[in-house]
């Protein structure tokens, strides 16, 4: 362990992700001597408990960093474009849940169930993956080591807290004026999400799919390391609250039994079989809130081709599609380079 103990930052303490990092850190009794917490001017002398100790939320600048081993990012792009380097020439290993970094050739983008071995060519800044990227990955990471995947097609029916916490707000808004008989107002989302689906998260790029839907395209290939990956992708914001859910087409070169895949599964680090449908047992967001597995079920043979399989995830996109994969990465950074 270095001499004077772990220091630990987390840029964009008081928002959502920052809020949950700070509880995921304690939680997993990472080995960190002193806390940091960085935020806007806006929430810069904001208190705070962690480990029983009251911590100040800092206003970050510049100088902010010297003394930091590892900032933990959790805010825009475009503020994190600006800090991070900053912070890696002050000294900090710098993992970044924005998606500033996630594709840059120079920068390891990394789940550790699936591509920890990644972190080792790190250049200061490591890059946390999108929320849906994340779970989908960690459901089908244990299949892809036993039988390549050659192609997947992926449905997210992702939760409104994916928007942060204006988009919690107001899901709560709309039902509550629903139920009150007043009108329904919409500002954060396109439409209004109460008792409604929307078929679109962020902007649409040119060949008809959202940002939202080509970054699982281009993260899975990454962090699979599989460029010839086919994996299309259609993304649905839902009125649900918290954890994203997924259903997932898996295609391989050849067929693979169902039970094989129920056991590698099982087996498989991160994950929870959640797979007996006629007892009423399979994935779904309220079972996986506020906690770090992904639990996958549903698991059957495509009927339309023998090489496929078909399955259902669900996972907390706060906590393990952020917070928390943020936080094992820190894990792994303090074990390989802190030691």
């Amino acid at each position: 362990m270095k001499k004077n103990g772990i220091t630990i930052g987390i840029l964009g303490a008081t928002g959502v992700v920052g809020t949950e990092m700070r509880n995921v850190l304690e939680q997993r009794q990472v080995p960190c001597e002193t806390l940091r917490l960085y935020a806007d001017r806006n929430d810069a002398g904001t208190e705070v408990i962690f480990r029983g100790e009251k911590l100040t939320v800092e206003e970050a600048a510049d100088d902010s960093f010297t003394g930091v081993d590892i900032l933990l990012v959790a805010v825009s792009n475009e503020v994190s474009r600006h800090f991070s380097p900053i912070a890696v020439r002050a000294g900090a290993i710098v993992i970044d849940n924005s998606s500033a970094y996630r594709m840059d050739p120079e920068v390891p983008l990394v789940v550790p169930e699936v591509n920890a071995g990644d972190i080792a060519w790190h250049k200061g800044i490591i890059a946390n993956p999108n929320c849906s990227t994340i779970i989908a990955l960690v459901a089908v990471s244990a299949l892809h080591r036993a039988h390549p995947i050659k192609r997947m097609i992926v449905s997210t029916y992702q939760a409104v807290s994916g928007a942060g916490i204006n988009g919690l707000r107001e899901l709560e808004d709309q039902v509550r004026d629903y139920a009150q008989g007043g009108a329904l107002h919409s500002k954060v989302f396109q439409h209004q999400i109460a008792f409604n689906l929307i078929p679109q998260i962020e902007a649409f790029e040119d060949n008809g799919y959202t940002k939202e839907e080509m970054k699982m395209h281009r993260e899975g290939r990454r962090i699979l390391h599989a460029p010839d990956l086919q994996i299309t992708c259609t993304c649905v914001r839902v009125p649900v609250f918290r954890s994203h859910s997924e259903s997932i087409y898996v295609e391989f070169a050849h067929p693979v039994s169902v039970g094989e895949a129920r056991e590698l599964i099982k087996n498989a680090s991160g994950t929870k079989l959640a797979d007996d449908p006629r007892a009423g047992q399979y994935p779904m967001p309220l079972d996986t809130s506020n906690q770090d597995l992904v639990f996958v079920g549903r698991i059957r043979r495509d009927m339309a081709n023998q090489n496929a399989l078909n399955l259902w995830c669900c996972g907390d996109q706060i906590r393990k599609g952020a917070a928390t994969n943020a936080v094992q990465i820190a894990e792994l950074v303090i074990e390989k380079h802190l030691q």
